[in-house]
This record gives C-alpha cells, structure tokens and sequence, in this order.
C-alpha cells in the first residue's frame, strides 16, 4: 500500500505538470472503487476548472480547483496517480482520467479498486476538509510531531508501539513498511508496550521517523510490487531496507538473523539483539 512517502512523490511530480492546467474531460471506468465514483459531482465542480495546486494530508491527496471545489484522491492498495499523453492506450485498471487544455491526461489506475475519489464542492468544502483532517493523526513531517507530544498519545496504552506508529488517528501516513524500519533505527522493539517508552525513547522515534521518510521521498519512494510516480517510474527506497523483507538475513548492524513474525495481522520484521524485548 502506497505510504505517506509514495503519496508524497506523487503529489510532487503532479505539481510540476498540473497547476495552472483547466480539466477540459472526464471519463470513469464504470467500476466502483471504495466507495462509489462521484461522477455528477466531478462534472460539476471539476471538469472545466483550472487546477491551482496539490496539497496532501495523511495517504490523501488534494487537488484544489479555482472554483474552490476540491478533489481528494486516496491511492488504497494498488493505486497509481499518472501523467500520460492523451493518446497513450487505456488500460484496463484506469478508473478516472481526467483530459486537460495541454492534451495530457491524469490517470487514476487501481487494480484491486480499494482507493477512493470523492469531490467537495466549493460552498462545502471548508467544512468537509476540517471534518476530514480532525478525523486523521498528526503528520510526521509537520511541526505537531514532536517527542513530547508522542510521549502524551502514548501515555499508559499498553498498544505496542508498532501498531500505534501505524494508527492512521493518532499518526498520519506511517504504515508498515516504515514503522519496521523506525524501530528498528530506534532499537525498539515492535511489540513493545507504547505506554513504557521514556521521552528519550520517542525523541529516537521522532528522529528517525523523520529521517527515514524524508530519505524515502528523495528516493522516490518504496517500490515492492504496483508502486510507480506521477511519471511511471518505481522508486529506490526498498534499496535502503534494513529489516522489512529481510527475514533470516544479517542485521546489518550485529549479524545476527532477522526475525518476522505477525504483530496485529501485519508482518514485523526485528532484530533480536538489537531490538531486545522490553
């Protein structure tokens, strides 16, 4: 699933091409993704309208229209948000595209359909957008994500640490790939209970958050198996893995073997030694 850095590197090599473009055509696939294509609310309040920027919050993206309406994008498991030239065939998992004043085209390809578009009209979208954001964490790029107030969201769970890094309403963006390799930068291991780690403790967890996404955006993100960038290129972070992926290999710091096992249904990839259990 595309995480907050592939979603990142996409809405930066979309806003290279897209603003200042007008959406001069719709067209939809028919299926339904996560939740139904807003088709009447796209033609109302997107096609025909001049694109001014996009922004990003959480795994979302948001493209905002001179009308004031503002399209939100979720890329779920298998999306790919692409700039293609108009006459480049259609495939088969293209779910929106939207044709603009320069002959390109911005396509929505998913899969396994699990992304969403949805629209917010002009008159509601202030509204619609302050519910949103209220409803997801704080970003780990932002300047709200901080040891201090990790500590707090942390204090007396006994959630391990691992699932609370991932839980999209305290933390935005930060799935599984990248909460492996937080902790292990951090040497903390996964299952240990949040509510136990001393401010020192999230001030490495802070640290190396934001050192590791940043890295995985300058490196375009992680590519494992559908991911590519706005222009159809995979990323390189996966070349940076330490843990994820890694069971039975050296860690790169002890060499001892790294072990997987399943925290909260998802795959956990740890160093014994070095990320001892609390």
């Amino acid at each position: 699933m595309p995480e907050l850095p592939e979603v990142e590197v996409t809405r930066r090599g979309l806003l290279d091409q897209l603003p200042g473009r007008t959406v001069v055509g719709i067209a939809v696939s028919g299926h339904r993704l996560r939740t139904l294509m807003p088709r009447r609310l796209l033609h109302e309040h997107i096609l025909q309208h001049r694109i001014l920027t996009i922004d990003r919050r959480a795994k979302y993206l948001l493209v905002r229209l001179d009308g004031g309406a503002v399209l939100v994008i979720h890329l779920g498991m298998t999306g790919k948000l692409g700039l293609l030239d108009g006459n480049t065939p259609r495939h088969r998992h293209d779910h929106l595209i939207l044709t603009l004043d320069n002959g390109k085209q911005v396509r929505l390809n998913d899969s396994r359909r699990f992304g969403a578009v949805m629209v917010w009209p002009a008159e509601a979208a202030e509204n619609a957008e302050s519910a949103f954001s209220d409803r997801e964490g704080i970003e780990p790029l932002g300047s709200e994500f901080t040891a201090a107030h990790l500590h707090r969201l942390a204090d007396r769970k006994t959630t391990p640490v691992k699932s609370l890094l991932m839980n999209g309403r305290l933390i935005a963006g930060i799935g599984n790939i990248y909460a492996n390799e937080i902790l292990f930068a951090s040497r903390i291991h996964p299952a240990t209970p949040a509510g136990r780690l001393a401010l020192a403790d999230w001030q490495r967890v802070m640290a190396e958050s934001q050192r590791i996404l940043q890295l995985a955006i300058a490196t375009g993100g992680s590519t494992i198996a559908d991911f590519l960038n706005a222009t159809g290129h995979p990323g390189y972070f996966q070349l940076h893995f330490q843990v994820y992926g890694h069971e039975h290999l050296p860690c790169p710091r002890c060499g001892l073997a790294i072990v997987k096992t399943a925290l909260a249904g998802r795959a956990t990839y740890f160093c014994p030694a070095c990320q001892p259990p609390w």
